[in-house]
């Protein structure tokens, strides 16, 4: 699948990847912030942002998009950045390809699969109930966001959620509003984002070719302690950085020192 994608400065290729229900948008300040060091293709993922929709959405086509968008923009080799959702892609993506990864950062999310909890808001029964919320927008009876924010809240209380989800709201030619979101296929395929690496490692799969560095926030509970097991078997070689005062959205909650540490981790590819 053709991804569409922002390029913002010059250097060694650093690829970012949004989790679910984000874009590439959400990372400008982000990318702003490395691009005068790097190279930085800011990712629409599948069923999100400007990229194409599709009723398939698993980690494996997720990383196989990856292979297509690094072959079109002649990229041998990136380092690879990715946010939850797009952190198991990257994951997905640096197990069968570690050739093309220079550096492996991973952002609040391990590589486990994730048990179907509902008490746990990272899991498929919270994320199928925040997808059914959008399906039921009557966005006829919709004169702003403000009215499809009064919607959402009947269904989920959390403001800074609504707030996030909103952002993939877009105007239609009629003047209406849609979800930019390919909402019906990523309810379908929930299920699939639970998914870990287990099966690599049941290979005795072992990422050692690229330094890794995972990033989580304090008040996350996205990176469990078995997570933290499995990271070092699957990535022997990784360390595992905690950001004080965050939460999943690390980098929109303390993105000065999220930049720092990545800026850190990054010495020695630029240009």
């Amino acid at each position: 699948m053709k991804l569409y994608a922002q390029r913002l400065g010059k250097g060694f290729p650093v690829i970012i990847l949004h989790g679910l229900y984000g874009s590439g948008d959400n990372w400008l300040t982000i990318a702003r912030s490395l691009s005068d060091r790097v190279e930085v293709f800011l990712v629409d993922q599948r069923n999100h942002g400007r990229s194409p929709h599709s009723g398939q959405h698993n980690y494996q086509v997720l990383a196989d998009d990856l292979v297509e968008l690094m072959d079109d923009n002649h990229l041998k080799q990136a380092v690879i950045l990715g946010h939850s959702m797009g952190g198991k892609a990257a994951m997905w993506f640096a197990a069968q390809h570690p050739d093309r990864v220079t550096r492996l950062i991973i952002a609040d999310i391990g590589p486990g699969t994730y048990p179907d909890n509902p008490s746990e808001t990272s899991h498929s029964s919270f994320h199928r109930s925040v997808l059914e919320s959008m399906l039921a927008i009557d966005f006829a009876s919709a004169s702003g966001l403000g009215d499809i924010d009064r919607q959402l809240g009947e269904r989920l209380p959390g403001k800074r959620l609504r707030q996030f989800l909103l952002k993939n709201i877009e105007k239609n030619e009629d003047a209406g509003f849609n979800w930019r979101l390919n909402v019906p296929a990523l309810l379908n395929n929930i299920d699939n984002l639970s998914a870990g690496l287990e099966s690599f490692l049941e290979a005795g799969r072992v990422i050692n070719e690229v330094p890794v560095l995972f990033i989580r926030g304090e008040n996350s509970d996205f990176i469990r302690e078995p997570d933290r097991e499995m990271i070092h078997r699957l990535f022997p070689e990784s360390r595992l950085v905690t950001i004080k005062n965050a939460g999943h959205w690390l980098h929109a909650e303390q993105p000065d020192v999220f930049i720092s540490i990545v800026k850190g981790f990054l010495k020695g590819i630029y240009s």
